[in-house]
């Protein structure tokens, strides 16, 4: 007797009476597997109806783990901590990519090749400028991103692996240009070309913040935080953005088109915006005394307690707790932000109050990374500039095993169309008449 259950499901369509048997595969069915049970030949098979996509996986990935109710997170099979410990962005957007840590050799490489491709071309520089005064920095990221794919036409072959490659090195590259180019824009301040004997992270503060000294020498403590940052973004799962990069190269167009529909998706309220609104709500508690009431109000409903929960963790975000650490690390350099002190004085009522442990509301990313981009002089604008800064090799990964799976088709949900039927056009001389 075989007493291993049978990895299947079984349906039975009570308008029939007729039972299926559906194979289940990594914890899921296959969505198509539905469309066989219909009432009759002539009916449409039956499909999902999932808003938001909360219980519907569009595809297999090996890039990155969550485990929400355990609050993991792991980039290729290594633990979030681990990389924002001992390793650097350019080594994990290495990991991103090719799927196993560099060797010296390798590593090296990388350095190099995407150090060498920081620069943009002037057309660049020029297409930036003609944007408005007060253009908001995200809306010029998006718009140069997508622009670069009329600057190298050849990335249009995406199934060569070295035209694909150098794509991935040039857009690597040049988001921290195009990212500190918008933030200069924005000043009124000229834009600061690239100095290519810095680390990658300090070369970006450097076309951000450079005025007239000769040599831009950053704190190495500023650095080594806003390279954490950058990995704790580097990837995050099938998120809205990388559903965005995914769905839009699925039409196999080249990977600056599909990254820009990312950063587009990134610039939504509900997306990167939500550590502004941390912000927000810090500064109308304004003093820990007032914590309390608003702690009540949050209870009644009037008001909203952001940076905390997650739709993925319904745990502490593990994120958060190495985010937590960088702040105070960020804070001897810059001095103490004063709404730290609420901010810390709100998570000790929040992970102690019942009301809020029993709904599984833990800090999430968003809790201390605003307090930290405020202390960089980062203005709110750019916040999600950085985001996507550091979530591009994340795209990039997504996008190329996109490519490379021969499973993916053209991204084409279905619809329940609620609208009329079989309506009579009436003439316009008839209607108006």
């Amino acid at each position: 007797m075989n007493d291993t259950p049978a990895q299947s499901l079984t349906v039975r369509d009570n308008r029939t009476g007729q039972e299926y048997d559906i194979p289940i595969t990594d914890g899921t069915i296959k969505a198509a597997d539905l469309g066989q049970i219909k009432p009759d030949e002539d009916s449409p098979g039956l499909a999902t109806y999932d808003p938001g996509f909360v219980n519907t996986a569009s595809c297999r990935s090996s890039v990155t783990y969550i485990d929400g109710e355990q609050g993991i997170l792991e980039y290729r099979g290594y633990p979030i901590e681990q990389l924002a410990e001992n390793s650097n962005f350019l080594e994990v957007a290495y990991l991103l990519i090719n799927g196993e840590l560099p060797t010296k050799e390798q590593y090296d490489a990388w350095e190099h090749e995407i150090t060498y491709h920081t620069f943009v071309h002037e057309n660049v520089k020029s297409f930036m400028q003609g944007f408005r005064y007060d253009a908001h920095p995200m809306g010029m990221l998006m718009a140069s991103v997508g622009a670069l794919s009329t600057f190298y036409p050849e990335s249009k072959l995406i199934h060569d692996d070295e035209v694909r490659h150098l794509q991935i090195i040039r857009m690597i590259a040049k988001m921290p240009t195009l990212g500190a180019w918008a933030f200069r824009h924005a000043q009124g301040k000229p834009y600061i070309y690239p100095d290519n004997e810095l680390s990658y992270t300090a070369n970006f503060l450097s076309m951000l913040f450079k005025m007239s000294e000769q040599k831009y020498e950053p704190d190495e403590r500023l650095v080594r935080a806003l390279d954490v940052l950058f990995i704790l973004h580097a990837d995050h799962e099938q998120n809205a953005s990388t559903n965005a990069v995914r769905s839009v190269g699925s039409t196999q167009v080249d990977p600056y088109a599909a990254v820009s529909a990312g950063v587009g998706a990134l610039f939504g309220p509900l997306h990167g915006g939500a550590n502004e609104a941390v912000l927000k709500m810090l500064r109308r508690i304004e003093k820990k005394e007032n914590i309390p009431s608003f702690i009540e109000g949050v209870k009644n409903g009037d008001e909203r307690l952001m940076g905390f929960g997650h739709r993925v963790y319904k745990n502490y975000d593990p994120r958060a707790k190495i985010i937590k650490k960088s702040a105070e690390e960020v804070f001897e350099v810059t001095g103490t932000n004063p709404l730290l002190d609420i901010a810390l004085e709100l998570e000790k009522i929040a992970l102690e109050d019942e009301y809020f442990v029993k709904r599984k509301l833990y800090p999430n990313v968003d809790f201390y990374s605003g307090l930290i981009y405020e202390a960089f002089q980062f203005p709110p604008e750019m916040f999600t500039v950085l985001f996507a800064i550091g979530r591009t090799p994340g795209w990039l990964a997504q996008w190329l095993e996109l490519v490379e799976d021969k499973d993916q088709k053209i991204a084409r949900p279905k619809q329940i169309y609620t609208g009329e039927r079989g309506l009579t056009f009436t003439p316009a001389t008839e209607r108006w008449s």
